[in-house]
């Protein structure tokens, strides 16, 4: 298994966004789907770094770029990278976070720093298999399985979180 972590002071996030927009448009092609310039674009703002972007901050960026974009523009973009497995949702945040592994991203779980926001999608398959088989024996249906863990990066981490609560 590889190793999982954050990204760190010598994260290559130049080649990492690379690696992220080559993917899309592979998959794209492969798909005979269209990523379209705005596409591309919206894709590449939620790339700039690792934290999840919300639409009115991917929308400023746009018009900070091209002028007047209405907000429409900027959900269809969202909901394309979405339905191609390109991005994630991260509801607790109504914002949106880059997928590393668009073709297979079903069992993503992801960790969310409180501090500076930068997350971590990891798919534990064995995780989901476990929220699938509880299901199971609820008699529940399963249409959407998002694990959010929130907490603090080792950049953010608090020495106080260290001691044990008191109770």
């Amino acid at each position: 298994m590889a190793e999982r972590k954050l990204p760190g002071r010598n994260h290559d996030h130049a080649a990492c966004m690379a690696d992220a927009l080559r993917r899309a448009e592979r998959l794209c092609y492969e798909r005979g789907a269209q990523l379209t310039p705005i596409r591309r674009r919206v894709l590449e703002l939620i790339w700039t770094d690792h934290r999840p972007y919300g639409a009115y901050e991917l929308l400023e960026k746009l018009q900070a770029e091209r002028g007047r974009v209405a907000p429409p523009t900027i959900y269809r973009a969202l909901d394309f990278l979405l339905v191609h497995g390109l991005i994630h949702r991260i509801e607790s945040l109504n914002a949106f976070v880059g997928c590393p592994r668009p073709s297979d991203c079903s069992a993503g779980q992801f960790f969310i720093c409180d501090g500076c926001g930068v997350t971590a999608e990891i798919a534990d398959k064995a995780l989901a298999q476990r929220i699938d088989g509880a299901a199971l024996e609820l008699g529940f249906t399963v249409s959407q399985r998002i694990v959010e863990i929130r907490g603090h990066c080792r950049r953010c981490h608090l020495p106080e979180q260290d001691e044990a609560p008191v109770l």
